[in-house]
């Protein structure tokens, strides 16, 4: 539901690697959700094609808004940065895509929408009510409270940066040809917690962040 490429500017999961690690844990399907691009999932899907691995792929996109980040899935365009929420979320709509809410209520995030989702409950379609790389309860209890008092449906996300993080929590569901079908057995999905990876935190990001420029994708 929640991964990233090495396109997003801090992750340094190389195309090959995901498709290498999801067959040996027998994950099936997958959310690219690239920060501000959609090129990493249009990448993968074609290596998916020339390997035959026969591994779903969700075109996905987080994007930083004026209030916060949001995530757009089932997109067929990139959707800039900065734009109002408003307007990114009517960006979204008009591709006929879904609003996934990540790590909504982690303080440690300066991008988490928090207090913001109030205003607008009724444009999300899905809430992440976990996120493998946070260690605080309280933001994963908040975000289910949430969701259950509008009536939104809930998903896990590994939010996965690095090879160790593929499937530290993924969702269980069966098969879907489009937006409408999938949000439809989200409702029945089940929710898998194998783990959790690295903390967010400005050190654990720093390190990935300056490790990318530096080219050390070896390390990883």
């Amino acid at each position: 539901m929640h991964l990233h490429t090495r396109y997003s500017i801090d992750s340094y999961l190389k195309l090959d690697t995901i498709i290498e690690v999801c067959q040996k844990k027998g994950i099936d399907a997958l959310a690219v959700t690239d920060h501000g691009t959609i090129e990493g999932v249009e990448r993968l899907r074609e290596k998916i094609e020339k390997k035959d691995a026969k591994i779903k792929v969700i075109t996905g996109e987080e994007i930083f808004t004026t209030r916060g980040e949001i995530i757009g899935l089932f997109l067929k365009e990139r959707i800039p940065y900065l734009l109002s929420l408003e307007e990114t979320i009517r960006r979204i709509r008009k591709q006929k895509g879904l609003v996934y809410i990540p790590h909504p209520f982690i303080p440690l995030i300066a991008s988490s929408l928090g207090e913001e989702l109030y205003g607008f409950s009724k444009e999300i379609d899905i809430m992440e009510v976990f996120n493998a790389r946070s260690f605080l309860k309280g933001s994963s209890e908040r975000a289910s409270q949430f969701a259950q008092d509008y009536r939104i449906v809930t998903a896990v996300g590994s939010d996965a940066h690095t090879r160790f993080e593929i499937g530290n929590a993924y969702i269980e569901l069966e098969d879907f040809k489009g937006p409408e079908e999938f949000l439809r057995n989200l409702k029945e999905a089940k929710a898998v917690i194998k783990g959790k990876g690295w903390l967010f935190s400005p050190i654990s990001q720093g390190i990935l962040f300056w490790s990318k420029i530096r080219g050390r994708d070896r390390l990883l």
